[in-house]
């Protein structure tokens, strides 16, 4: 089994390195600052086919590569805290006018907070990693730094942004302070693609059921899970979650 499960990882590796070899901009990315396009998520891009992009978490540009490749005309607000990671997004796309990127923290409350270094960056996040993180992952802290925090509700106003409108949220475990500060924003916005966790990988992170049921309050429907991450001894770990708004 464990062989079957390391095989079926190298093939996905591979289909995904053959995605991001045939396609301009994330083949630049790749050789320029070694950052893989997150090409796996395309699908849901060309669903969506959003008029605008809230990247929170961008880290090194991961999504909006794969966002920018599948949509060309999209406008991209991206949002990273961590100054290594928003340095390799700006080599990356920082000559794309179409892009805005943000070098803050989404939660919340306005103000600064501890921010934890994982020593595989793009895992560092608003919480402390848990137990969980190194044995499914092999991830530990490394350091801590003091970033700026702020509520979307602040940052943005959305009155003038092209719909559709898709949220993406990736911030290792922090996904449900997002939402918190962005109940404002959620009525302008037509999906919300989330990293979700099914058990505890930082400390006092909200799993799959507390992101649910946030935005069940917000008027969004579950509309599917992808790109699951599936442990042999615990079972599924995490996923990427589409929510759309529900229709009255």
């Amino acid at each position: 089994m464990l062989l079957l499960e390391s095989a079926e990882r190298l093939s996905q590796q591979a289909l995904k390195l053959g995605r991001v070899l045939a396609a301009p901009g994330p083949r630049r990315a790749l050789f320029k600052t070694r950052t893989a396009a997150g090409m796996e998520h395309i699908p849901i891009l060309t669903y969506c086919k959003p008029e605008t992009v809230i990247d929170v978490g961008a880290n090194r540009g991961q999504f909006a590569l794969a966002a920018r490749h599948a949509l060309p005309k999209t406008r991209i607000i991206a949002f990273e805290p961590l100054p290594a990671a928003a340095e390799v997004f700006e080599a990356n796309l920082g000559n794309d006018a179409g892009i805005d990127l943000h070098r803050l923290a989404l939660s919340d409350k306005d103000g600064q907070a501890r921010f934890h270094v994982a020593g595989r960056t793009d895992s560092s996040s608003l919480l402390a990693l848990g137990k969980n993180q190194a044995s499914v992952f092999g991830v530990s802290a490394d350091h801590e730094i003091e970033v700026t925090t702020v509520r979307m509700d602040k940052v943005l106003r959305l009155d003038d942004a092209a719909a559709p409108i898709l949220l993406k949220i990736d911030v290792q475990g922090a996904e449900h302070l997002v939402l918190e500060g962005a109940k404002q924003s959620l009525p302008a916005i037509a999906f919300v693609y989330v990293e979700c966790s099914y058990i505890s990988l930082y400390d006092d992170q909200a799993l799959f059921s507390q992101i649910m049921g946030q935005m069940a309050a917000a008027g969004f429907e579950l509309f599917g899970a992808f790109n699951t991450h599936f442990d042999p001894q615990l079972g599924p770990i995490q996923a990427d979650v589409l929510f759309r708004k529900a229709h009255p």
